[in-house]
């Protein structure tokens, strides 16, 4: 399993201490922050995969600093942790791209199925976004090359397939779509 890095920002010590562990035992990275500015600097210098932030904190407060994280990490998915919730935050935590709001307190279980289906969520967004690199493809032998980490155009052709296992690790199955199985059987009639 990959190990998922997790920005845990809480004014409240007790909060860090509880879930901390929680999420390491299930085998995150996590790092936290005891307040808004310290975390914003976090997320300006460091890549997280997940931001779990408490909505009411002194100076930047939780919506700040989900601003700040999605503007250095577009694909960051993040978790709004309050104790203060009502209608309103919660919509405006949505609409700037919170993909959980969770009140506190929550049991551990709750916030770890809240993670993981952020890590799900995360996972297929890395699929899509490797499907849409999927060019250049060979017009003859259907190849892919890979140029990322290169200069464009110096990248090293595969099969598809390759390419896929790569990108998003997901194994691909080969058939024959009906044209191509009709050729194949007259070839064989043939021969």
């Amino acid at each position: 399993m990959t190990a998922y890095e997790i920005l845990l920002v809480d004014d409240d010590p007790l909060i860090l201490k509880a879930l901390k562990p929680a999420l390491e035992k299930e085998g995150y990275r996590v790092t936290t922050a005891d307040n808004g500015e310290s975390a914003v600097e976090m997320l300006e210098s460091r890549h997280f995969d997940i931001l779990m932030t408490d909505l009411v904190m002194d100076a930047i407060d939780g919506i700040g600093v989900l601003k700040q994280g999605k503007a250095s990490h577009p694909e960051i998915m993040s978790i709004i942790l309050t104790g203060f919730g009502d209608i309103h935050s919660a919509i405006e935590a949505l609409r700037l791209g919170a993909d959980d709001y969770l009140l506190k307190p929550s049991e551990a279980d709750e916030i770890l199925f809240r993670v993981s289906s952020c890590v799900e969520k995360l996972e297929l967004k890395r699929k899509l976004k490797a499907y849409e690199g999927i060019l250049p493809v060979c017009c003859v032998c259907k190849k892919i090359r890979d140029d990322s980490g290169r200069e464009p155009g110096t990248g090293e052709w595969m099969m598809v397939e390759k390419f896929i296992w790569k990108k998003a690790k997901l194994a691909v199955s080969s058939t024959y779509c009906p044209g191509c199985f009709e050729n194949l059987q007259r070839e064989i009639e043939k021969i």
